[in-house]
């Protein structure tokens, strides 16, 4: 290698249960390598700095800023894009409660706030208005004010809960 190569590394990410083969500079971080070399844009890059919640993804089912994440150190790991949070073409009911409820104007959040209320239900099925609020505080969003989020994820965790106790 000359001094002008960038070194390279070979790495395998696994996003969305699929396996996804990638040479990057090991500095690279995890929302740029999703968004150029795996291709799916839906992880918004907002400040770049840890401080909007836009790139979150699930790590083994943990919210991450992406955007401070090593793309070399999500290998082996499992990554949940918003890609991976619907069924097929059916929306989860998160996106359509966000929908219904008023909770997206611009929808520059919306993925990274998803990512999280995700996480938020998956520790909590019935979590209160402050747990949502706690839950959700890694996410900015400049439109809507947050009641019609809350909302949103308050109506997703009383649908759930509905679903587990259904015979």
């Amino acid at each position: 290698m000359n001094s002008h190569d960038s070194p390279r590394a070979d790495i395998v990410l696994t996003v969305n249960g699929r396996q996804y083969p990638v040479t990057i500079d090991p500095t690279r971080n995890l929302l740029n390598t999703l968004r150029t070399e795996v291709g799916l844009t839906g992880t918004k890059e907002g400040c770049d700095d840890c401080e909007c919640g836009a790139c979150m993804v699930l790590l083994d089912g943990q919210p991450v800023n992406s955007c401070s994440y090593l793309a070399v150190q999500a290998e082996g790991r499992a990554i949940t894009t918003i890609e991976g949070v619907m069924t097929g073409d059916e929306l989860h009911p998160l996106q359509r409660n966000l929908l219904e409820e008023g909770g997206v104007q611009c929808g520059f959040c919306t993925p990274g706030m998803i990512i999280s209320a995700t996480a938020l239900l998956a520790r909590s099925s019935t979590p209160s208005d402050e747990e949502i609020q706690i839950g959700l505080s890694g996410n900015l969003c400049r439109c809507t004010g947050y009641a019609k989020i809350i909302a949103a994820v308050r109506r997703t965790a009383v649908e759930l809960a509905a679903e587990l106790d259904a015979p």
